[in-house]
């Protein structure tokens, strides 16, 4: 995976969550329950690093209040 981007991460409620699953498809699962609750950009597939187990999934989380309308 690329490194975070210093954007990624450039204020309060800005996070970057990294899952490791044995699979794509618990991967997808965690991804998942976070955008059940939080304003994600979601990631569209999976990684594997050689000689390490499993699949790594990266995606973005904004856990800033919204503005209100």
């Amino acid at each position: 995976m690329k490194p975070i981007n210093e954007t990624h991460v450039a204020e309060p409620g800005l996070a970057v969550v990294e899952v490791a699953a044995s699979d794509d498809e618990t991967a997808f699962a965690v991804q998942e329950l976070l955008a059940a609750r939080y304003a994600i950009a979601p990631a569209d597939r999976t990684t594997r690093e050689p000689g390490e187990p499993g699949v790594r999934l990266r995606c973005f989380l904004d856990l800033r209040p919204e503005p209100d309308s």
